[in-house]
């Protein structure tokens, strides 16, 4: 390499350099959790909503409703987060993010693309390839949601431009593409706005959250989980608001199909988002397999309710056994609020890490017997 290319990387990757991982410490002693676990501010990012671990370069990506990505490294492996790196900006909501295979996915509200990121140099330099560009242009639930497939495929949703309306194209919708681009297909409709999914690791079987209607009351329609076995299927909006609550605009009218309705019902506006089945060794082996649901919490109900973890209970042929409160305390028994949680992954000591854009910060929970 030149001295001038290396200079100029070097120009690049200082500019991209935002702060310690932390700057300061949030009332994490608020969080309630099961014996053994313990909560910690692992980094503070703005307005971080959704994560991509990445293992072979010790840090995690993490998506923003803004115009950028950042990294949280971890460069001596001893998880804690050492910098914060804003590694791309001047994009177009960049919530959806994953990383595979030495590419950074980017669902955008308008399109995806992907970047080269075998490493952060070559990130930074990194031009966008566009895999797609004629997603819904509308930001009514523009925030998009990504993820790779046990098929090897892209996933990403596409929520609806309203509150409840008629769909068209692509809206209202899961699609998954090739990594390396195309025609999208739909895997699964009807669906409101799903902000989280995950894949269980016994069958490869989808699992997504979907966020019910607004303005049909403090405690109607719940919100989902939902299980998508096989692409083709119907989850029933806008004919149902959330579950089996049909919504006033389409009561009375022919259903077009057969809708699939949630494995799991949420309280009404909790806002139910990231998903993730639990694959580590640190908690417990009872939580082998269960699925972990953020819930970022009410915005329109007359008391609030949500700001809480859920755990999902699964028995071993993979069928749903209940729910649970996992990790609850961001709100406060006034009825406010001082995290809004969004998203959830596992690093690779078992440890999760959960994502708040209302704090800008990471949290880790651990388990120490």
């Amino acid at each position: 390499m030149s001295f001038l290319k290396f200079w100029f990387i070097g120009l690049v990757m200082a500019a991209l350099l935002t702060s310690p991982a932390i700057a300061e410490q949030l009332p994490v002693e608020r969080i309630k959790l099961p014996p053994g676990f313990k909560i910690e501010t692992y980094a503070r990012v703005p307005g971080a909503r959704s994560i991509s671990i990445v293992e072979s370069l010790n840090l995690a990506f993490v998506g923003t409703r803004g115009d950028s990505v950042y990294a949280i490294l971890d460069a001596n492996k001893d998880r804690r987060a050492d910098r914060v790196i804003r590694v791309k900006s001047g994009l177009r909501v960049p919530n959806g993010i994953v990383w595979h295979a030495g590419y950074l996915y980017v669902a955008e509200q308008h399109r995806i693309v992907r970047f080269k990121a075998p490493d952060l140099t070559t990130l930074a330099l990194a031009k966008p390839e566009v895999l797609f560009d004629a997603l819904p242009d509308l930001g009514h639930h523009g925030w998009r949601y990504a993820g790779m497939g046990p098929d090897g495929m892209l996933y990403v949703s596409v929520g609806a431009p309203c509150n409840i309306c008629r769909l068209e194209g692509l809206t209202g919708t899961i699609i998954r593409i090739k990594p390396t681009g195309g025609k999208p297909e739909i895997f699964a409709s009807g669906v409101r706005n799903s902000v989280g999914f995950d894949f269980q690791p016994n069958t490869g079987e989808m699992y997504f959250t979907d966020n019910g209607a607004d303005g049909m009351g403090d405690d109607s329609p719940p919100d989902e989980l939902n299980h998508a076995p096989n692409k083709g299927l119907w989850y029933g909006y806008p004919y149902f608001g959330g579950g089996h609550d049909r919504t006033p605009d389409f009561k009375g009218q022919k259903l077009p199909r057969t809708p699939i309705f949630p494995v799991v019902e949420f309280g009404a506006h909790v806002a139910s988002l990231g998903v993730h089945f639990y694959e580590g060794s640190m908690f417990p082996s009872t939580y082998k397999n269960d699925a972990f649901v953020v819930q970022r919490g009410s915005w329109n109900r007359t008391i609030p309710q949500g700001y809480r973890v859920m755990r999902i209970r699964f028995d071993k042929a993979g069928k749903v056994l209940g729910k649970q409160i996992f990790a609850d305390g961001w709100l406060d028994k006034h009825g406010e609020y001082w995290g809004r949680i969004v998203d959830v992954k596992e690093l690779g000591d078992g440890s999760l890490l959960v994502s708040d854009n209302h704090a800008n910060a990471v949290y880790r929970i651990t388990y120490k017997k």
